[in-house]
């Protein structure tokens, strides 16, 4: 196995292991040996803006991004131009000090004295981003001419429900599989505490790479893995992306549900009927429950310039991290208590976000099992002047609470649907 490397504000070809000190405080990782300084977490946009020519200023910006259209000459006709990239290539090592930076704290930091998740997703995916261009990183090039953005997150599964606000964070992740034009990474986040680091969670989005214009698909450096571990790393993104396809041509948005799930449907039907009227309309909420439609929670957000990202759109990070906040918040009005996060699963990007945006959010309580709440955030983009909506994203979370929660019970076939759905990325939670 290889082992994490620190990336510095120079060009990738620069980067070099690094290794850790032995000895610090609680809370606190030990320091760097001199001359081996760490890359700070809110470096990691900064080194995106270099590889692509993007600036922090909004008119330099839009200017520079008018000028990627002549990369686009750059581009590789065909995979096989590329050269074969190995996994240690970009495996990336960043840090976020939560124990020796408290002013960086209040950025992380929520009123019950915890870490704020919305924050370490958003962090999630600009290193997610940061570790593609790494495998594709071409040294005869100034500026990359390829755009990549998020397709997917396939997985965030979490190791430990708390996340300590003033103890050291530190993000590991590299390429594990890719196709023609698009590429697995994984992540791992760990917290040190006790003279030691300890998993916080496991992470696996999916990129993939567009011309400079970000309007059609382009091709990425093959992957080569290095001995047994990293081959079986490979074939996981090999069944990943298997089960992807699965789980898309069994939607319920496509194919009728399955015996056993109609046979749920029908058993929550039966189960609300009112005895007294025997009536296909007349329905009873049983004890211990609450309707699907009570179970909803909405938000909007102004889409500004300061979160774009550096194609000059929404930045994803910060969707998931509004998306995720309104569930979270819904999960806790559901249950009555603060819940803890378990998984985010299957995130879909289907359309960028544009600047300027009406971002419309939904969240729905879908499904409940025990102490679990599984819930669905909806976004979309709203056009006040044409009054059309388009789906932008769909996240899936499940939360667990200290306590058994009320039956989310569904009355419509659509909410059925999504009862359905939502039983079914819970299953695959607790698998």
């Amino acid at each position: 196995m290889f082992t994490p490397r620190m990336l510095l504000l120079r060009s990738p070809a620069s980067l070099t292991t690094r290794h850790l000190c032995i000895g610090a405080r609680k809370g606190k990782a030990p320091d760097m040996a001199e001359g081996n300084p760490l890359l700070h977490v809110s470096n990691v946009r900064n080194r995106l803006r270099e590889i692509v020519g993007a600036s922090t200023n909004w008119s330099d910006h839009q200017q520079a991004m008018a000028e990627r259209v002549s990369l686009s000459s750059m581009l590789a006709k065909s995979q096989s131009e590329l050269p074969v990239k190995r996994m240690k290539d970009s495996l990336l090592e960043v840090h976020l000090p939560l124990g020796s930076e408290p002013q960086l704290r209040e950025k992380y930091l929520t009123f019950h004295n915890s870490v704020r998740f919305g924050r370490i997703l958003e962090d999630l995916d600009s290193l997610a981003v940061l570790i593609s261009y790494s495998h594709t990183y071409n040294p005869a090039l100034k500026r990359s001419p390829l755009s990549i953005v998020t397709a997917l997150v396939d997985k965030i599964d979490m190791r430990q429900q708390g996340i300590y606000p003033d103890c050291d964070i530190k993000f590991t992740g590299h390429v594990t599989w890719v196709g023609n034009t698009s590429i697995e990474a994984k992540m791992h986040v760990a917290q040190y505490r006790d003279g030691a680091y300890s998993p916080v969670l496991d992470a696996t989005f999916v990129m993939v790479a567009r011309d400079p214009e970000n309007k059609r698909a382009a091709f990425v450096n093959p992957l080569k893995p290095e001995g047994p571990e990293e081959e079986e790393l490979f074939q996981q993104g090999e069944a990943n992306k298997t089960r992807r396809v699965e789980l898309s041509t069994a939607s319920l948005l496509k194919v009728a549900p399955t015996a056993e799930e109609r046979k749920i449907v029908h058993g929550l039907f039966l189960n609300t009927l009112d005895t007294k009227t025997v009536s296909f309309r007349s329905r009873v909420l049983p004890p211990s429950s609450v309707w699907m439609e009570d179970g909803k929670l909405k938000g909007l957000e102004i889409c500004h310039p300061q979160e774009r990202n550096i194609f000059n759109r929404i930045f994803g990070g910060f969707l998931m991290r509004k998306a995720y906040e309104l569930g979270w918040a819904n999960a806790s009005s559901f249950g009555g208590c603060r819940p803890s996060l378990v998984a985010v699963d299957d995130i879909l990007f289907q359309k960028p976000v544009e600047i300027g945006s009406l971002l419309l959010l939904s969240s729905q309580v879908c499904y409940t099992e025990g102490k679990h709440i599984q819930v669905r955030v909806h976004s979309e983009v709203f056009d006040p002047l044409t009054r059309q909506h388009n789906t932008t994203n769909v996240f899936h979370f499940t939360f667990v609470s200290d306590r058994d929660v009320p039956s989310i019970i569904p009355q419509t076939y659509g909410e059925s649907m999504l009862y359905l759905d939502g039983k079914r990325h819970f299953n695959q939670t607790v698998e």
